[in-house]
């Protein structure tokens, strides 16, 4: 039988403390909670856990600075953080996950649906400890743990669930992804979330990178693939809007 993944919670309502901890552990996860910054990131030095989820306003230290402390220490940066905050203005939203959050749920939340994030985030772990940092596909470079794409020196901005998807068809050039595959990697609070969605997010990430949106094939009825290499078609197509 497989150990429980540990959880540290940072949160100072008691309340939401509570209704996280009952989910989680009928979740299958043993979740400790901490009610301050200080005394949270000791925890996390003592324990290592398997993840941590951060509330933003906390007495002693705040979760920024609790969040950055773990992801400038050798042995504790590798522990995936999931933000919970009432602040989910984009500024945010940004300054958290260049400080190395994983994720970032916007409160109020559905337990049952942090509950998904925490696997997706803990299943993206596992895949990402032996995959690269670095994807490159013609004059574009993804750049994983800085959740950044470049065209040259040009940066493209992605939302959270534009990079997932990205970096998902990347490590998996050349296979078909469902629709429902590619769902682990939208980021999103609506317990409602559809496949269909992907398509509009496919489309997004196709008109940021322009003329290159032809690395990505449509397989009908089934999902999305990254292409090995253009063809010599592709490439014509490609520099002739370019």
């Amino acid at each position: 039988m497989s150990q429980k993944k540990r959880i540290l919670l940072i949160e100072d309502e008691e309340d939401i403390a509570a209704l996280i901890k009952l989910q989680a552990e009928l979740s299958g996860y043993k979740l400790h909670v901490e009610v301050d910054g200080i005394n949270g990131y000791r925890a996390i030095e003592r324990e290592q856990p398997d993840l941590v989820l951060l509330d933003i306003m906390l007495p002693g230290q705040n979760g920024y600075d609790v969040c950055r402390k773990i992801k400038n220490n050798p042995e504790l940066r590798n522990i995936p953080v999931i933000i919970l905050s009432a602040k989910d203005e984009e500024l945010d939203v940004l300054l958290g996950l260049e400080l190395g959050a994983d994720d970032y749920v916007a409160k109020p939340f559905s337990p049952k649906i942090l509950m998904s994030r925490i696997k997706a985030v803990l299943r993206r772990g596992k895949e990402t400890e032996k995959s690269p940092k670095v994807l490159t596909f013609g004059d574009f470079v993804l750049e994983v743990d800085r959740y950044l794409l470049r065209k040259k020196e040009k940066v493209i901005p992605l939302t959270l669930s534009e990079f997932g998807i990205l970096r998902r068809l990347l490590l998996n050039r050349g296979k078909v992804l469902t629709r429902n595959q590619l769902l682990d990697d939208i980021h999103n609070d609506d317990a409602f979330v559809v496949d269909r969605n992907i398509d509009v997010h496919i489309a997004a990430l196709r008109k940021k990178l322009g003329p290159h949106f032809l690395w990505i094939d449509t397989v009908r009825g089934i999902g999305y693939r990254f292409k090995t290499s253009l063809d010599k078609e592709a490439k014509k197509e490609a520099l002739a809007v370019s």
